[in-house]
């Protein structure tokens, strides 16, 4: 996995509220059990048009946003049936980390242990990162983890919370198991003195 530290990238707008995890990833590609070709679709729904050619209107294909890394949504993010393949796409397109108001639970967790940086902020804020995005043709931001804040480009600040635990798998660029084996020494001096 990925460490993720400080982020400077392109913001992707996508004002939509309760956008469940079928719309980010279809069921129909849950098939496969890596992570290869998930990008494709991502979205697929709205990326492409029936014809099977890119729909020009939706964010991710415009020119502007190619390679941005942040995706900024509506309310209620990642909601719907339980999946892995959400983060994977997300990751798989170049998604590094997702600002909305709020996230569903096992979605976020999901993300978190894949190394997709979930970022909570309050309605203000979400509010004037859009009124920015409509008026501004790229808006870039900054998301540093080590002092949980984003930077915006007018110099504020925005701060935004995340547990412990789950900031220093992503600082280090490891999950679970990762951050255990971390302490592999330490264990293993346990069970010697026992």
């Amino acid at each position: 996995m990925q460490s993720f530290t400080k982020l400077t990238s392109i913001m992707i707008p996508l004002p939509i509220n309760d956008v469940d995890t079928d719309q980010i990833i279809p069921a129909r590609y849950l098939k496969v059990t890596d992570k290869s070709g998930l990008a494709d679709a991502l979205f697929f729904a709205w990326r492409y048009l029936p014809d099977g050619n890119p729909n020009p209107g939706f964010p991710l294909n415009k020119p502007d946003f190619q390679g941005g890394q942040i995706l900024l949504a509506g309310d209620n993010f990642g909601c719907g049936s339980s999946r892995e393949h959400a983060p994977w796409a997300l990751m798989g397109w170049g998604i590094r980390a997702v600002i909305s108001t709020s996230f569903a639970d096992i979605f976020q967790n999901n993300a978190l242990k894949n190394g997709l940086l979930p970022v909570k902020v309050d309605e203000a804020t979400q509010r004037k990162l859009f009124e920015m995005a409509e008026e501004m043709r790229t808006v870039e931001l900054t998301i540093d983890l080590e002092t949980q804040q984003i930077r915006l480009p007018d110099g504020m600040t925005v701060a935004f919370p995340i547990d412990g635990f789950n900031k220093v798998c992503l600082l280090q660029g490891v999950d679970s198991l990762g951050y255990l084996l971390g302490h592999e020494n330490e264990i293993n001096a346990f069970e010697a003195a026992r």
